[in-house]
């Protein structure tokens, strides 16, 4: 099965030489399931011909807001609508989330109560799931077909399915405790406040459940479609 990653976003520069891009850690993810992958960059205006180029499609992070003016969303919005009816199964991280629930009719936002940075739990249909999160905007308004099956009290809509056809969470399962360290470090300093940044790096070594989420991603992926 051949799964489509599309880059929405890159690491900041100084990091992509220790960690690559979003496209790498990806197949870090998802390794060992049987998949193979092909990369486009959105981005850089660099799209697939076809929703059917590859068997499924994964929606990366980026530093943008789904909601801002780039030449390169609405196209974005138009191949999620058009993968979707065409039962293309699609699943998306953070932006990867949000531009999905926009896509589909739904609203997203710069959150009033702030950021969630470092990890996080959140009850999954009553199991509790740590994983790191970085982010400010969230999904505020569900668009139809939508179900909720993750949230904490920060971020309400953590986790959404729709039907079979997409499968979506806020937080980071690719983020590395290695990973997230370094981002804080780099990015973090005059956007996020100091004392988010300075718990986050005292839980760094608290495991998360990245994997349970990668198994989660491939079994959806793999799950026969209905009409």
């Amino acid at each position: 099965m051949k799964i489509g990653i599309l880059q929405t976003g890159k690491p900041p520069e100084d990091l992509q030489e220790a960690y690559g891009t979003y496209f790498d850690a990806f197949q870090v993810l998802l390794a060992g399931q049987g998949f193979e992958f092909e990369g486009w960059s959105p981005e850089d205006g660099d799209f697939p011909a076809s929703v059917h180029d590859a068997d499924g499609w994964l929606i990366t992070g980026s530093r943008h807001g789904v909601y801002e003016d780039h030449d390169w969303i609405p196209p974005l919005e138009d191949f999620i609508r058009e993968a979707i009816s065409e039962k293309v199964p699609m699943v998306g991280v953070c932006f990867g989330h949000q531009i999905i629930a926009q896509a589909l009719g739904g609203k997203v936002e710069k959150f009033d109560g702030g950021w969630a940075v470092g990890r996080q739990v959140y009850d999954f249909a009553g199991t509790p799931i740590a994983l790191n999160a970085w982010h400010q905007d969230q999904v505020t308004e569900l668009p139809p077909g939508a179900t909720v099956v993750a949230s904490n009290d920060f971020c309400a809509n953590a986790a959404i399915v729709y039907g079979d056809r997409a499968l979506t969470v806020q937080p980071h399962p690719e983020f590395t405790a290695d990973f997230l360290e370094d981002l804080i470090k780099t990015r973090g300093k005059g956007i996020v406040p100091d004392k988010l940044l300075n718990d986050a790096l005292t839980d760094l070594e608290t495991p998360t459940a990245s994997q349970t989420i990668a198994d989660q991603f491939a079994d959806f992926f793999r799950q026969e479609r209905t009409s």
